[in-house]
């Protein structure tokens, strides 16, 4: 085994313990649904955010050409 090969073994067994699932090679995983609906609940928020930040940047240029128009 690689020095790289060991140094990843290395961090998913650190990064399964930090998960609370055990390093003996048990595969049976448990899904918290809180988790699943707070990061549902985020992603929601992080895309109403992008869409009024577009939207008032499309605002922004059709009344900045607007007001080029009129000048």
């Amino acid at each position: 085994m690689s020095e790289r090969e060991s140094t990843l073994q290395k961090e998913f067994s650190k990064e399964e313990n930090l998960n609370g699932e055990s390093s003996l090679g048990n595969s049976t995983s448990k899904v918290d649904l809180n988790n699943l609906i707070k990061r549902v609940k985020d992603e929601e928020k992080r895309s109403k955010r992008q869409n009024i930040v577009i939207s008032a940047a499309a605002l922004s240029a059709v009344a900045v050409f607007g007001i080029i128009l009129t000048l």
